[in-house]
């Protein structure tokens, strides 16, 4: 006898599980369109050239690849959907000005990034192209608060930072680029010691400087102590007015925190960078950031900000039974009967028909409530016998 067995970190999604993602996927794009963001469908499949292009590095580990059988050339099963709308913007679209645009679809990993997560994601997000300053950001920031909030996670923390506190600094202290690895990797794990070591040759004021950033996280106070602290430094003071003109707009949104360490995405974001978390839960629903320069490859390295998420990872830690909210109906052919039934579903209701033979297995029907024949003749819909009090 067989075991159907999937591979690993590979799951079926079950009734009610996945009509649950569904009205999520629903909900969410829906809320994108009515802020002007327009839906594309990239293909999941693509040359491996065009799909890493822009964040290649940070990708390619991830990426399934195969050989076409066609071409011969090297594809790739995408393991990120962004790249792919920055390749639609600047090769396809081509437009000069502002452009909003939205996505959802699966994306597979060829190793899953922890514990009881899944190597196939649900990937829903949205990009906007085209406005450099700090507006834009907000906008998109926004708009994943408020698709988080159709959710039901619960309360939202955001923690935001920017990348360009970090390229000021190495820029200031001449860090060569063999130095940024280590440097960056010991920012990562917010080991001071390392970094002490790492920036042994700078001057005082400088090394303080690289040890301070793990300790730059809290609240809107880490902006004035990051003025205090980090050099007078003009990307990196530009940097800080931008999480400081962010904060401004967000601060009734969600409870925001600052870290000036926080580098995800280092080498592919190029401003602000922020994830979203909520409590019990150890991992980001949401994150994203600003990436200038991801078009640059494809022609047009024009300003770009966005978020994802993983849908399916939030339907299934957050969804809660609401119970069962359907309809049974006889199996008769009365014309009356077939009216109703039509009149209910057209009004959003869900009538599940009770085919002939299947008396005894009506407890497996998820419904609340039942279609029966009152004395005049007329159908109605009261409340499922067994549940009367």
């Amino acid at each position: 006898m067989h075991n159907w067995l999937l591979p690993e970190y590979i799951e079926d999604l079950l009734p009610p599980t996945a009509l649950r993602m569904e009205n999520l996927r629903r909900a969410i794009l829906n809320l994108f369109r009515v802020h002007g963001y327009e839906l594309v469908t990239p293909p999941l499949i693509e040359y491996i050239d065009s799909l890493l292009t822009g964040a290649g590095s940070d990708l390619d580990l991830k990426t399934f690849k195969l050989v076409d059988q066609i071409s011969g050339k090297t594809m790739g099963l995408r393991a990120d959907i962004t790249p792919q709308v920055a390749r639609i913007d600047a090769h396809l679209l081509n437009r000069q000005g502002v452009t909003r645009l939205c996505y959802a679809g699966s994306v597979v990993h060829t190793l899953p990034d922890g514990t009881n997560r899944s190597r196939e994601l649900m990937q829903l997000g949205a990009e906007l192209y085209g406005h450099p300053s700090y507006e834009a950001d907000v906008e998109i920031q926004k708009l994943m608060l408020n698709a988080l909030k159709l959710t039901g996670a619960g309360e939202l923390h955001l923690d935001i930072g920017h990348v360009g506190v970090f390229r000021g600094l190495l820029q200031y202290a001449n860090i060569t680029d063999e130095q940024v690895a280590p440097l960056f990797a010991a920012l990562q794990a917010k080991d001071i010691s390392t970094i002490r070591e790492l920036t042994a040759h700078l001057d005082a004021s400088l090394q303080d400087a690289f040890c301070a950033l793990p300790s730059l996280y809290g609240g809107v106070e880490v902006l004035d102590e990051a003025f205090r602290v980090l050099p007078s430094h003009l990307d990196i003071s530009q940097a800080l007015e931008e999480l400081r003109a962010i904060i401004n707009e967000l601060k009734d949104e969600a409870k925001i925190n600052i870290d000036l360490a926080e580098l995800r995405g280092y080498h592919y974001h190029s401003g602000v960078v922020f994830a979203v978390y909520t409590s019990n839960h150890p991992v980001p629903l949401a994150q994203g950031g600003r990436y200038d320069e991801v078009g640059k490859s494809f022609g047009r390295a024009r300003p770009a900000t966005g978020f994802s998420l993983d849908l399916r990872e939030i339907a299934t830690q957050f969804w809660r039974a609401a119970g069962a909210q359907a309809i049974l109906a006889p199996y008769l052919k009365n014309a009356k009967l077939a009216e109703k039934i039509n009149e209910l579903r057209t009004s959003g209701e869900i009538v599940i028909v009770d085919l002939p033979g299947h008396e005894a297995h009506r407890n497996e029907y998820d419904y609340d409530r039942i279609l029966s024949q009152d004395a005049q003749g007329e159908w109605t819909v009261s409340k499922r016998p067994d549940q009367l009090q």
